[in-house]
């Protein structure tokens, strides 16, 4: 009988290159959010993925940017700590770079230094042709001795098995860290946070969401008249603005009402539950530097 392996697998890269997308296409259950903006993933989340010889633990973590504020510094910091810790690095890069930027750079050096295995994986190829691919392939392994390349699509199924046959590889034998039913370690009601998070980043602005935060203050499971499961939530946006209170609420509330609508139908889908969703939005001018807050995003 093969022997069990098992191991925690950190995801790093720049923001907005695809990391989030990725685990959820590997774990197979949306457990990260994903928008077109970056910094999306403030936190280390842990995604797992059960195999019949395996136990994967991926670690999602927050895009590597340059730090303005104090949350921004603790996001950062955060990716780092997940290099020292893990067992296997994927480090996510985009096919269209046409070297190693600065930020890629960064990323690297902290890879050599930690001494990691790394698997290297090229995302968004469908958008380069096959010699600026081979150029970056070269590029990269001129630089370090990763485990493998990968060039990938993160949206495609296709390359779920190819990634996961690679990690397992390269894993050592180990137990199981997390019951085998389980695909994440974050609670429902931080689920319900970064969902309702994920679809203000989706409708809103340029300039507000890096400035949002929100926060469950009630999450309670209660049966209705028909007898069904329903889960009460109760959530708060918080804001930097006054002006980005109005933009978020919209005329006529439309805009709050838009975004409570799309985390509910995604909660009810996750959850396996209905869900009735109340939403409120606060301004909170300092909760990028206030260490309460910043904390929680701290691994």
């Amino acid at each position: 009988m093969p022997e069990f392996k098992s191991g925690f697998v950190s995801l790093i890269g720049r923001t907005n290159v695809g990391k989030s997308t990725l685990l959820n296409l590997l774990v197979g259950e949306k457990v990260a959010a994903i928008a077109n903006k970056v910094q999306t993933t403030r936190t280390a989340i842990k995604g797992i993925v059960n195999r019949e010889n395996s136990q994967i633990v991926f670690i999602d973590t927050p895009g590597i940017h340059k730090p303005k504020t104090k949350l921004n510094k603790t996001m950062v910091e955060t990716s780092f700590t997940t290099l020292t810790d893990c067992d296997l690095v994927l480090f996510l890069i985009e096919a269209t770079s046409k070297d190693i930027g600065k930020g890629d750079r960064i990323i690297l050096d902290k890879i050599k230094e930690a001494k990691r295995k790394t698997i290297l994986i090229i995302n968004k190829i469908d958008l380069v042709e096959k010699e600026t691919l081979l150029h970056l392939i070269d590029l990269y392994s001129k630089e370090y001795d990763f485990q493998a390349v990968i060039p990938i699509s993160a949206k495609d199924v296709k390359y779920k098995e190819v990634i996961l046959d690679e990690i397992e590889k390269n894993l050592k034998e180990g137990p199981a860290y997390y019951d085998k039913e389980e695909y994440t370690n974050q609670t429902l009601r931080q689920l319900a946070e970064e969902t309702i998070r994920e679809k203000a980043l989706k409708v809103l602005q340029d300039e507000v969401p890096h400035g949002i935060y929100v926060e469950v203050e009630k999450m309670k499971l209660r049966k209705n008249k028909q007898n069904e499961e329903i889960y009460d939530i109760e959530a708060t946006i918080y804001c930097l603005k006054n002006s980005h209170k109005g933009i978020i609420i919209g005329k006529n509330g439309e805009m709050l009402k838009r975004i409570g609508r799309m985390a509910r139908i995604d909660m009810e889908q996750n959850f396996g539950t209905k869900v009735n969703l109340k939403t409120w939005v606060k301004v909170k001018e300092d909760w990028q530097e206030n260490d309460l807050i910043v904390n929680k995003f701290k691994i």
